[in-house]
């Protein structure tokens, strides 16, 4: 072969290379799955902590805690509306008489 010929076969080697590597991460990418979102869960510093978890009608819940005023504000997630409605808001003190 002349050198203009191992130039090509560099190349397509090159990119038969690439593309082998670019399908392999794909074909991974599909057998690894996200991990799904689940409920009781939370989250916090200092000022605010918020907690996930279901209600009574199967639905759920988001439990934010204001630690500064020291309110407590519950949202539900309502599927037919696709939006989350706040629930109640109260001092955290009306949680635990």
């Amino acid at each position: 072969m002349n050198l203009i010929g191992k130039k090509i076969m560099n190349r397509k080697l090159l990119a038969i290379c690439i593309l082998s590597v670019s399908a392999m991460a794909l074909m991974m990418a599909n057998f690894v799955r996200p991990r799904a979102a689940m409920a009781d869960t939370w989250s916090g510093n200092r000022d605010y902590q918020a907690v996930t978890a279901q209600i009574q009608s199967g639905s759920e819940a988001l439990y934010i805690v204001d630690n500064r005023t020291g309110l407590l504000a519950v949202f539900v997630y309502d599927p037919q509306s696709r939006a989350l409605q706040a629930k109640a808001v109260r001092p955290l003190a009306d949680a635990f008489r």
